[in-house]
């Protein structure tokens, strides 16, 4: 989003979970608790949801659009019971929205644990869950057509680089549009 200021926008999405330390309403996400959450679904206010260690999560149409409207590329950060339902919503290609889809692949399932355990924002219980989570996830993000590219974050460097090359040519940049950084 640095290098693009003016092609994408973050959607916020709405979770169940309670803030980590440092989070704020609104800004990493709209946490909810679970009534609120279910009645809005009921509603029709989201694009996708997906259950994920307990919590609820969320991306609303609202907040899809209110950064598609601006004319940016909307980044969604979402699980792969997401990605599912969004390739069963057609009101997006009715609308001349077509997602890109890339999968960002954990360098192995014992990295992803260290990292985790680094960031000490899991009980050894959610842990686990999450590690259940992360071997299915990994087996739908590789399996050829479910994703348009898939990265190995194992060096941030090399996966935004790869990342940049898989998406400059659909955004037909030139120098001028980015702010000069990599």
């Amino acid at each position: 989003m640095k290098d693009y200021p003016n092609r994408f926008g973050f959607s916020v999405s709405h979770t169940t979970r309670g803030p980590r330390p440092g989070e704020q309403n609104g800004r990493e996400y709209h946490f909810t608790d679970l009534n609120t959450f279910q009645a809005l679904n009921k509603d029709g206010a989201f694009l996708e949801t997906a259950l994920f260690c307990g919590n609820n999560y969320g991306t609303s149409y609202t907040a899809l659009m209110e950064v598609l409207r601006e004319g940016r590329w909307c980044i969604l950060d979402i699980d792969t019971q997401g990605v599912k339902q969004i390739k069963e919503v057609s009101v997006l290609a009715e609308n001349n929205y077509f997602p890109v889809y890339v999968f960002i692949k954990p360098p192995s399932l014992e990295m992803l644990q260290d990292r985790l355990r680094k960031r000490n924002t899991e009980s050894e219980e959610s842990l686990k869950a999450r590690m259940e989570a992360v071997a299915q996830e990994i087996q739908y993000g590789t399996h050829p057509g479910n994703f348009d590219a898939v990265i190995v974050n194992d060096d941030l460097d090399t996966a935004y680089k790869e990342l940049r090359a898989f998406l400059d040519p659909m955004l037909n940049t030139d120098k001028k549009e980015t702010n000069g950084e990599n």
